[in-house]
């Protein structure tokens, strides 16, 4: 998000019929609901820019949560953007961090589970960069909480053998939730926004959507989990045995 001034295993051998008959692999295998996610960002930016005021109307500015200004930025903010490259950072992002969180999620429930979760993650996002800076009147646009949100539930996604998520005390889930989160504090103190001239990186907003995706995920599995599950590998798939 932006803020702008107010201003190893035994291998089992395959028959080679098996291996002629085989599906074709799609090249990008994501999805539907989080394509439309990602897509839908520069779809929309292309209805801000048409804008008389360039969707800055839709933005979050953290002081309305006490003087009642504009409560609906805290929303809406989420789907304007501050240029080009942030609608790209934040598209690849939603790409790559998404379809473990959709794939738990199956079915027409599971669609509607995945919308509400990313929703959730940024409105916790922005609603907790407003309570660190009650007294601002900068304004806040994009969707980089909920992507946070997004990579916070895949950390606790990816690698696991079973069911189960990674616990939050997982050592490789640490260090890599460190590891983002320190370089997302770095990019915020050092004022770092390639191509949005005159911005500011909300990292703060960056670490609640983060945590609220990691913390959230648990109860939302058990509510909308597909019945089958999309990361254990069935026999047909030919994976080695381990």
């Amino acid at each position: 998000m932006l803020t702008f001034g107010a201003a190893g295993g035994a291998h089992r051998l395959v028959p080679e019929s098996d291996l002629t008959h085989a599906p074709a692999e799609r090249i990008l295998n994501a999805p539907a609901v989080a394509l439309l996610v990602a897509a839908s960002m520069p779809a929309l930016y292309l209805v801000q820019e048409r804008l008389p005021d360039g969707g800055l109307s839709l933005a979050f500015r953290p002081s309305s949560l006490w003087n009642g200004q504009w409560w609906p930025g805290i929303l809406t903010s989420m789907f304007v953007h501050g240029g080009w490259a942030h609608v790209a950072m934040n598209a690849v992002g939603a790409l790559a961090f998404g379809p473990p969180v959709a794939r738990l999620m199956g079915g027409p429930k599971g669609v509607a589970g995945f919308l509400l979760f990313y929703i959730a993650c940024g409105l916790v996002a922005t609603g907790g960069y407003g309570l660190i800076h009650p007294a601002s009147y900068d304004s806040l646009v994009g969707a980089s909480g909920a992507v946070f949100g997004l990579m916070g539930a895949a950390l606790r996604l990816l690698g696991r053998r079973e069911r189960g998520l990674r616990s939050l005390g997982d050592r490789r889930f640490l260090t890599s939730g460190a590891v983002i989160m320190g370089v997302n504090a770095a990019a915020g103190l050092v004022g770092l926004a390639p191509g949005m001239e005159g911005a500011q990186v909300a990292w703060e907003a960056h670490a609640f959507g983060f945590l609220c995706g990691a913390l959230l995920i648990g109860p939302w599995a058990r509510a909308f989990e597909s019945r089958r599950d999309p990361f254990a590998s069935p026999p047909d798939l030919r994976d080695p045995d381990v």
